[in-house]
């Protein structure tokens, strides 16, 4: 559905910044915004009728566009936002406990140093985790809790975060993204890219 395709917007030295609906792409094309494009797929989106010519406007969107107008980014020290959402799709929707695949509502986070031992809700501290599993560590350490971790937990870099974040991705936006990501990223390991 043209709603929910989500285009892959670059700033000007081809680095990703994030992701943009089909509106917010077709205001920068019109904006004349856009610098290059480097996607394969494309999407037409057609407008109204001239009133005078009769002609339906047109426009031809990239799935991968680069932008002039978008600043400079830190990819060094960027720390993502930790949601629920974003972890569980981190950790590829498996525990990290027992390992086993699991819906987004059968899913918890847990975390591994409890808030209540002085652990820290950050994406170094918390595990996606079965209800059954989170409930058996209960407000204990792995250790204590006699569970081990199958996977160590991690703080996605600026372009696994927007890997994680797309909806729907592309094969084209996701091989693009891929190519920004180191192979030691253990974003390859939980989903068995090669």
């Amino acid at each position: 559905m043209i709603t929910q395709q989500q285009i892959l917007r670059l700033n000007s030295a081809g680095r990703p910044t994030g992701w943009i609906n089909y509106q917010d792409a077709v205001r920068l094309y019109c904006n004349d915004q856009v610098s290059y494009e480097c996607g394969t797929s494309s999407l037409l989106i057609r407008g109204g009728h001239n009133r005078i010519t009769n002609k339906q406007s047109k426009v031809l969107l990239n799935s991968i566009v680069a932008t002039r107008n978008v600043g400079k980014f830190d990819y060094s020290s960027f720390t993502p936002t930790l949601n629920n959402e974003t972890l569980f799709k981190r950790d590829n929707h498996h525990c990290m406990y027992c390992g086993q695949e699991f819906t987004k509502k059968e899913l918890s986070r847990d975390h591994i140093i409890p808030l209540s031992h002085g652990g820290r809700d950050v994406w170094t501290n918390v595990v996606t985790a079965c209800r059954r599993c989170n409930n058996a560590k209960g407000g204990k350490p792995p250790e204590d809790a006699d569970m081990l971790l199958i996977a160590i937990p991690f703080i996605p870099s600026r372009v696994e975060y927007i890997l994680l974040k797309g909806r729907k991705i592309l094969a084209d936006q996701m091989e693009f993204l891929m190519s920004h990501i180191p192979k030691s990223s253990p974003i390859f390991e939980r989903y068995k890219i090669s």
